[in-house]
């Protein structure tokens, strides 16, 4: 029986201007870009989200729900390396970590020595470290698999611990909504209420049979989420398969020649962040995306049988920005990696 632990740090972003920044912990936060730039909302603090405020969300909107909101621009090179501090304390419990994202991970501590081999016991120490540590805060999930571990996270938020025992998880389970089954998104959230499926019990009545028939193959996957079987196992080494940055402006942009100049300051960014990886796996593909001012939204890609000129961009830039007559409001430039190994057309020596 395997034992997963799911670590998910409590409104990371925030939590760290709060520490370092006393001022600001009894307001609502948000940590994001500008209303009147079009920006977006990454993390809110607890306070904020009881006005509904959540990451995603417009900056303008936010402001609307809470016109007391506080937002402030995004440090990421200090939440990256408050990140590393956090994974270097996992890997003193585990050498099998799966990162999510900077502010979760989850953890294999099947057959570990520490804390007597109990999960629970090594979850709890971890918290108590971080708490210590880094002045920070963090939920965490107890159970067989990876499914379980998740959600048990999100049970008791902030700074709280669920631990799912094996010979529990049936039970727990039938009670779950669909939407908490990795893989059922808004879409097919719909599908399953709209057939009266509501719950992981509901979708216990059908067969695998009836499971194939309904869904395709992503019954057989259904089958046994819905009973909290989740045999997954961690991804101990992940490999982005795209690398992007992309901007949205505060004025729309009027044609393809303001988007093309707009190539210049986006390049460099993109090159920089694939040059700091510690070995670059090949490049595949280049691509553009645009947002139009409609909210449309398109990409285009080409394989990278040359380096990743400005040229390049802006010629794939003028075909996508030509899809549509309206003006432009996202631009985004791209990389597509060879995660697989299989073989790249370019090895790029810009980068060496």
């Amino acid at each position: 029986m395997r034992k997963i632990i799911h670590i998910d740090m409590d409104c990371f972003y925030a939590a760290i201007e709060m520490r370092d920044d006393p001022t600001l912990r009894d307001i609502p936060l948000a940590v994001g870009g500008r209303p009147d730039r079009r920006g977006v909302i990454a993390t809110a603090n607890y306070r904020a989200r009881t006005f509904g405020v959540h990451s995603a969300m417009s900056s303008a909107r936010a402001m609307r729900l809470c016109p007391d909101l506080e937002i402030i621009p995004t440090r990421m090179e200090v939440y990256r390396r408050e990140s590393a501090r956090i994974r270097e304390l996992f890997a003193e419990y585990t050498d099998r970590i799966e990162p999510l994202s900077l502010d979760e991970a989850y953890l294999d501590v099947t057959g570990t020595a520490r804390c007597r081999g109990s999960a629970t016991l090594i979850a709890e120490e971890i918290r108590r470290r971080i708490r210590r540590e880094l002045a920070l805060t963090a939920s965490a999930g107890v159970a067989p698999n990876k499914f379980l571990a998740k959600v048990a996270s999100d049970l008791d938020k902030p700074d709280g611990i669920t631990v799912i025992p094996p010979g529990e998880a049936a039970e727990f389970v039938r009670t779950l909504p669909v939407k908490a089954i990795p893989g059922v998104g808004k879409v097919t959230c719909r599908t399953l209420h709209r057939l009266g499926f509501r719950t992981c019990r509901d979708l216990q009545r059908l067969s695998k049979e009836e499971m194939w028939r309904r869904f395709g193959k992503r019954g057989r996957r259904l089958y046994d989420l819905c009973r909290g079987i989740d045999d997954r196992p961690l991804r101990i080494e992940r490999i982005p398969r795209s690398i992007s940055v992309e901007n949205t402006y505060s004025t729309d942009l009027p044609d393809a020649d303001a988007c093309v100049e707009h190539i210049k300051s986006l390049l460099p960014t993109l090159l920089d962040r694939y040059r700091r990886r510690d070995d670059p796996p090949p490049i595949r593909a280049l691509f553009v995306k645009v947002k139009f001012s409609d909210f449309r939204q398109t990409t285009l890609e080409r394989s990278a049988y040359t380096e990743p000129r400005p040229e390049t961009y802006e010629e794939l830039m003028r075909q996508a920005v030509a899809r549509h007559d309206h003006p432009v409001r996202l631009l985004g430039l791209g990389l597509r990696l060879d995660a697989d190994g299989v073989g790249a057309p370019v090895q790029l020596d810009l980068f060496r």
